[in-house]
């Protein structure tokens, strides 16, 4: 899913290419994508975008007069700029923005479709979509100190909570998480102050370092490869592949349809979490600590 550093991408690279421009046709090819009727898209066309901005993980248009197209998506929607008139691709297309500069299409490489595209009339409509998760580039310590504690929750499930932080989701966490030396599944209510200013700087730091990477990487084109995997991550996605910061082996831990991964020897003390359908299948044979796990692969 896209995140933050995604997301603030997307908006740099949309600005110049829609901001000021009249939509002029929309083309919806999957009814499922437009979750609301009144007002209708049609409301939209022929009105200029006078802004965008971002809420949480969703794209927000603001059209003139009040309108606001508000785009969520979720898991396997991207955006892709291409000349103007140009048709959305068969199977993943959901629907196409023509503007005098160009056309926008929205794909999501999944059959499920969970890409979402609201219509809102004024402010009061879209402060609806605002799930309230806190802005951590903008937030002091004391202030995501409070956040963080404000209920009890591993840390995982805190920084990936909407309603608690905003824009964080499951690439980044672990990032995070990595780089301030924490395990997932440590409580809100039981970290240390130092750790909390830890996972406070972290947070910022990884945050910031994704953005600059992502705009250097984009410079003036429009990002075509965004993905929940990049190159130079130090733990997403790089299960058994050696930690930077230590050579231990990362580990995992699936959960529904998400993967979550982290360095034991950096984060937990050297101790694997239980994996919970792996766990589940080996149960004594399930690794307790990386020495063991380690054993295991005849390491």
């Amino acid at each position: 899913m896209p995140e933050l550093p995604d997301i603030t991408i997307y908006l740099e690279a949309l600005a110049p290419r829609i901001v000021g421009q009249p939509l002029e046709r929309t083309r919806i090819v999957s009814p499922s994508l437009l979750r609301t009727v009144d007002p209708p898209l049609s409301a939209a066309e022929g009105r200029t975008v006078v802004g965008l901005r971002r809420i949480g993980k969703r794209i927000v248009w603001e059209m003139e007069g009040g309108i606001f197209l508000v785009f969520h998506l979720m898991i396997a929607g991207r955006f892709k700029w291409r000349p103007e008139g140009t048709k959305a691709p068969a199977r993943v297309g959901l629907a196409s923005f023509d503007f005098p500069t160009g056309t926008l299409l929205l794909t999501e490489a999944s059959p499920r479709h969970r890409a979402s595209l609201h219509v809102v009339d004024g402010a009061a409509g879209l402060a609806a979509h605002d799930p309230g998760g806190l802005n951590v580039l903008e937030a002091d310590l004391p202030a995501f100190r409070e956040r963080l504690q404000s209920e009890s929750h591993t840390l995982k499930r805190a920084l990936t909570d909407p309603h608690l932080f905003d824009g964080i989701g499951n690439w980044l966490s672990d990032e995070i998480l990595h780089a301030a030396r924490l395990s997932l599944f440590q409580l809100t209510g039981k970290l240390t102050g130092e750790e909390i200013t830890r996972l406070y700087d972290a947070t910022r730091d990884v945050t910031e370092l994704w953005i600059e990477r992502l705009r250097a990487e984009t410079g003036t084109k429009f990002p075509e490869k965004v993905s929940a995997f990049k190159e130079g991550m130090a733990v997403h996605g790089r299960y058994k592949q050696p930690c930077p910061t230590c050579g231990s082996p990362i580990q995992r831990i699936r959960y529904a349809d998400n993967e979550a991964n982290y360095c034991a020897s950096c984060q937990t003390g050297g101790r694997v979490l239980a994996d919970r359908s792996l766990s589940r299948l080996l149960k004594a044979d399930w690794p307790r600590s990386l020495e063991e796990w380690e054993a295991k692969l005849g390491r």
